[in-house]
């Protein structure tokens, strides 16, 4: 197992030095590694749109003696995770159907315990200030993270304004949405295995002009960590042919709760306008939400901040 992450390690570690087509060989190994695995030097070039000579000297550029090397540590890596869908269905094969659920609810939530004590509060605390103090904030996740951007993209515009979803699957199309960004801008990135290269490219980009860049990832292996300025890690191992995004989704709804603590006057006036809206265009049934007044987190706080000067008035 050790070689398999050493293998993931060299690509991430020395992403940021490679020439372009040598980043171009390590997308495409990254994004395709099951197709990736079954190439000869030449046909991967080809495929990438490099020269055989290209690629060799990039398995060499990451401390193999030559492509045969290389091939064969990928080969180690490829077999690890196939290895991990076997042992899938050797588990869950037989099993009932209450088990199976027993089964994936119980590793969710040691996901869930296992991010509690490994999540880096520093980090957190930092993300929600960059957070609030950035002019602009730009959501980014792909594929499967989708979901979570978009999640998260929608109570974020509850909180705070200019916050921009870059959804898309072209990166020339990401880098148009995000042309202006610069360092009074922050951008959140949402990756898992199997990581998104086009995501990726966006922190990049915004590294690249300065602008603060906060990663939700599952370890400090993955690449998204290149260019951040907090990480904030969530474990996701497969328990089935998908992703548990359980942990992460867990660390979103921290990072919101936490907005709203520190903007709960912002939130509430955000969320009457919206209900004002909804009841103006007859959006909901007039039974169907209301939520505004029984909003605890929020109330608690709004009722913090009016006791706190008539405790100060009781006191003089």
């Amino acid at each position: 197992m050790e070689n398999n992450q050493d293998f993931l390690a060299k690509l991430n570690e020395n992403y940021p030095k490679m020439s372009k087509g040598h980043k171009l060989i390590a997308a495409y190994i990254v994004d395709r590694y099951d197709t990736a695995v079954f190439m000869t030097a030449a046909k991967l070039g080809e495929a990438v749109g490099v020269s055989e000579s290209t690629v060799v000297r990039f398995a060499m550029g990451l401390g193999y003696a030559g492509f045969p090397e290389f091939m064969k540590d990928m080969e180690e890596w490829y077999k690890s995770k196939m290895n991990t869908v076997q042992k899938i269905g050797a588990k869950y094969g037989r099993a009932s159907q209450s088990e199976l659920l027993t089964s994936v609810l119980s590793s969710d939530i040691e996901k869930i315990e296992d991010t509690m004590e490994n999540l880096d509060v520093n980090s957190f605390e930092l993300a929600v200030d960059l957070i609030l103090r950035a002019r602009k904030v730009y959501v980014t996740g792909l594929r499967s993270c989708e979901p979570l951007a978009r999640f998260l993209h929608f109570y974020l515009q509850m909180i705070r304004p200019d916050v921009i979803l870059l959804g898309t699957t072209s990166v020339s199309e990401m880098f148009e949405q995000m042309i202006r960004i610069d360092e009074k801008d922050c951008i959140i990135g949402i990756s898992f295995p199997r990581y998104s290269m086009r995501t990726l490219k966006a922190l990049e980009f915004a590294n690249d002009r300065n602008a603060k860049v906060i990663t939700i990832t599952d370890s400090v292996h993955s690449p998204m960590n290149l260019y951040s300025s907090c990480n904030l890690l969530a474990r996701s191992d497969m328990v089935s042919i998908v992703d548990s995004l359980v942990a992460p989704l867990s660390v979103i709804n921290a990072l919101v709760v936490a907005l709203c603590l520190k903007r709960p006057v912002e939130v509430k006036e955000n969320l009457e306008n919206l209900e004002k809206a909804w009841n103006n265009y007859q959006v909901y049934l007039n039974d169907e939400i209301n939520f505004i007044d029984d909003e605890p987190i929020l109330n608690y706080s709004l009722r913090k901040e009016e006791e706190e000067p008539s405790s100060e008035n009781g006191n003089d």
